[in-house]
């Protein structure tokens, strides 16, 4: 994001979803995008209007044959750096639908604190 795109993006958060989850979705089969990815990211974390905010890391196309583990994924986004708030990482499939029920589950327990 960039310029006004991201000044829209922190007003909508401090409107209306100021204690929401940060959700954060990316392609766990292109390991050459990971280090935009990563460093988007940190930059996002960095923001006060998350400071304390529960972020949830997803890793798409987990139905792939090339993705990323859920381990490797917390390595190479470099998840356990960031600290003060609850991360979470799922390894997910649209296509397959795999993993939306865990997602589901962890947005409601934390819709509602």
């Amino acid at each position: 994001m960039a310029g006004i795109f991201r000044t829209i993006y922190d007003w909508l958060l401090r409107m209306f979803c100021a204690n929401c989850p940060t959700r954060y979705i990316v392609d766990a089969a292109d390991r050459a995008a990971l280090p935009v990815a990563k460093e988007e990211l940190h930059e996002l974390m960095n923001k006060e209007t998350l400071n304390g905010i529960p972020l949830l890391v997803l890793g798409n196309k987990s139905d792939l044959p090339e993705k990323l583990s859920v381990d490797d994924l917390i390595h190479e986004m470099d998840l356990k750096s960031i600290t003060h708030r609850e991360v979470s990482c799922y390894g997910i499939s649209a296509k397959e639908e795999t993993n939306l029920d865990a997602v589901l589950h962890w947005l409601i327990a934390r819709a509602s604190r």
